[in-house]
């Protein structure tokens, strides 16, 4: 595993032992972790949703924090209050493994920049220490 990696996993897993402290339950996979976003993002609180809902919160969520590259745009509300996005620009077509690499470091970015979440890198001991 290349140290990006590593890093970026140890501050993935800071961020869902932070979901934890908040909301006394850790999220079990970055899909989990879209879902509590999307529903930041409705603002309505946590209820009872729908498959289909719940499918729209994952968007809402995926749209939010690709917008922080300027990949998408809020186009605004529908008459009950769901974001609507719009696609600003073309994606890169990554398979899986990269999909999901890009999300999460959107997703951690997200925490940091709305939610003033910050991650401190453990600083691995050097040689003679």
């Amino acid at each position: 595993m290349f140290k990006r990696d590593l890093d970026q996993d140890r501050k993935w897993q800071a961020l869902l032992e932070f979901i934890n402290g908040t909301l006394g339950k850790k999220p079990k996979d970055l899909n989990g972790v879209l879902f509590i976003i999307g529903v930041q993002e409705l603002g309505r609180g946590f209820a009872h949703f729908s498959k289909e809902e719940k499918q729209d919160l994952l968007h809402i969520a995926i749209c939010k924090v690709l917008s922080l590259s300027g990949y998408y745009a809020l186009e605004g509300l529908d008459q009950d209050g769901w974001p609507h996005w719009k696609l600003i620009k073309k994606l890169p077509h990554f398979d899986l493994l990269e999909q999901e690499k890009l999300l999460k470091q959107h997703v951690m970015e997200y925490f940091e920049k709305e939610l003033d979440w910050g991650y401190e890198a453990v600083r691995e001991p050097g040689p003679g220490a």
